[in-house]
């Protein structure tokens, strides 16, 4: 089992920036995908960007050169740095875990952006 708790979220002005963290525990594979996810009132969860345990990653159009996904594997953390904060960023913030068809959510954590 793999338990990743969210931190960092909060409240920020347009144009602000937040740094959510995401820590992993219990049985982690070497090899897998970490995520971040989001999820607005009234809609569907959407990916914002992961990254692979080698470094690759892949972001969502809307968040392309304003946000930044990094990992840490030694110590089982992923990030995601966010700059040019927009209203529309506004969301519950989901870390998300995943191998092979196994994946894993943390609770989520709120980000309000006020314009």
């Amino acid at each position: 089992q793999v338990q990743l708790v969210e931190s960092g979220g909060g409240l920020v002005q347009a144009g602000g920036s937040l740094r959510l963290s995401c820590a992993a525990s219990g049985s982690i594979f070497k090899i897998n995908t970490m995520g971040w996810y989001r999820q607005a009132p009234g809609k569907q969860r959407e990916l914002v960007a992961d990254i692979t345990s080698g470094g690759s990653t892949n972001y969502a159009d809307s968040v392309k050169g304003r946000f930044t996904i990094s990992r840490d594997n030694a110590i089982n953390m992923v990030y995601l740095q966010m700059n040019s904060l927009k209203h529309e960023d506004t969301a519950v913030y989901y870390c998300k875990y995943s191998i092979a068809d196994y994946y894993v959510w943390g609770q989520g954590t709120q980000v309000t952006v006020s314009s």
